[in-house]
């Protein structure tokens, strides 16, 4: 199955929601609508799913033009950020009410149920009713409600989003295996770079109602087309340096310049963006470098496992994240030292000319 989106927009009040988006998406297949709240993510669910038609363009399933079919005659199935079951059922009958309203014979409800509650490992709660469960339990519950349903489309807009550190991370370490189980088209909606990354497959950047970027996830991540892109697909936000390359060397905004080496050295002439994230740059106390910059510590925030330090240079804030704990003084001068083979580079119209080989 495939289910397609030809240069659809959508327009409410005359404000655009969608605009020209085109995309193809297959069976068997987990896609992640990556952006920033407002950035067209529901919107775009609520194409593919059928809920809302497009201003102009079309939605196609395997090739037929399927715009304006009504959702219940489409095979669809959606898990929202806030789960919804019914409370007063057990577990087993929240998940074997799609195949009750569809008619299914009790020997099959009997069967896909287990199934579904083995998959998502509710089995020890299949008599409990919601309000026994967990917010984890109960979210598990709402997507093997949406897996028994055995839709050939299955839409989940942001469904970990309301859960705690601890249920997330254990959801999603289990979604991936689910996805691959399932054979259906996924599609999962996060506002999180890491969430992206941990799910895999393919990644669809969005940004005010844009696609900016599809392709595989890793890919898109690693080589990020357009400064935008890089933006959306970084988390802490992407740090920004100016740049001009000329006769050989790099004049840095600031005032610190360098020989043209590693990704600097195959640049034209010319004025340039330089991207780099927060595990890309280093912080030395003392040393020095001739890609080093004098940066002064705002806040520095330590999670246990990681220390992100905050910190203004020349009107600029960056944050650098490093392993362990660091403890660092607001106000302190410290080096911040950025590896010229480690950036991402841009043009004057924001495209990538140069990233990192890794």
């Amino acid at each position: 199955m495939t289910v397609t989106l030809d240069h659809v927009t959508r327009t409410v009040d005359g404000v655009a929601h969608i605009r020209d988006v085109s995309l193809t998406l297959e069976s068997g297949t987990l896609n992640v609508l990556l952006g920033p709240t407002l950035s067209g993510k529901t919107s775009i669910m609520r194409l593919l799913a059928g809920l809302d038609k497009p201003t102009t363009g079309k939605v196609l399933v395997n090739g037929k033009d399927v715009t304006g079919v009504d959702v219940r005659q489409r095979s669809v199935a959606m898990v929202y950020q806030q789960f919804i079951n019914y409370p007063s059922f057990t577990v087993y009958e929240n998940i074997a009410s799609p195949l009750r309203v569809q008619g299914k014979p009790r020997e099959e409800i009997e069967a896909r149920v287990a199934e579904a509650a083995k998959l998502l490992r509710l089995e020890p709660f299949l008599k409990r009713t919601p309000l026994q469960l967990s917010g984890g339990q109960q979210q598990r519950t709402a997507m093997a409600r949406a897996l028994v349903k055995g839709a050939d489309l299955v839409l989940l807009d942001e469904p970990l989003a309301n859960l705690d550190y601890k249920l997330r991370e254990e959801l999603r370490a289990e979604l991936p295996r689910i996805f691959e189980a399932s054979g259906a088209i996924f599609v999962y909606a996060t506002t999180e770079p890491t969430e992206a990354l941990l799910l895999g497959g393919n990644t669809v950047c969005m940004w005010e109602g844009q696609a900016l970027q599809i392709g595989e996830t890793p890919s898109v991540y690693r080589r990020p087309q357009t400064l935008r892109v890089a933006q959306v697909f970084s988390d802490p936000p992407l740090n920004l340096v100016g740049i001009e390359k000329k006769n050989g060397s790099v004049q840095y905004a600031g005032g610190i310049a360098a020989p043209a080496s590693g990704l600097y050295s195959a640049l034209a002439d010319g004025a340039y963006r330089v991207g780099f994230r927060a595990h890309q740059l280093a912080l030395a106390n003392g040393e020095t470098d001739r890609h080093a910059f004098h940066a002064t510590v705002t806040v520095t925030e330590i999670t246990g496992s990681e220390s992100f330090v905050h910190l203004t240079r020349d009107g600029s804030n960056w944050v650098a994240v490093l392993h362990g704990v660091h403890e660092f003084e607001p106000g302190q001068t410290i080096d911040a030292v950025l590896d010229p083979n480690d950036v991402f580079v841009f043009d004057a119209a924001d495209r990538l000319v140069a990233a990192p080989n890794s």
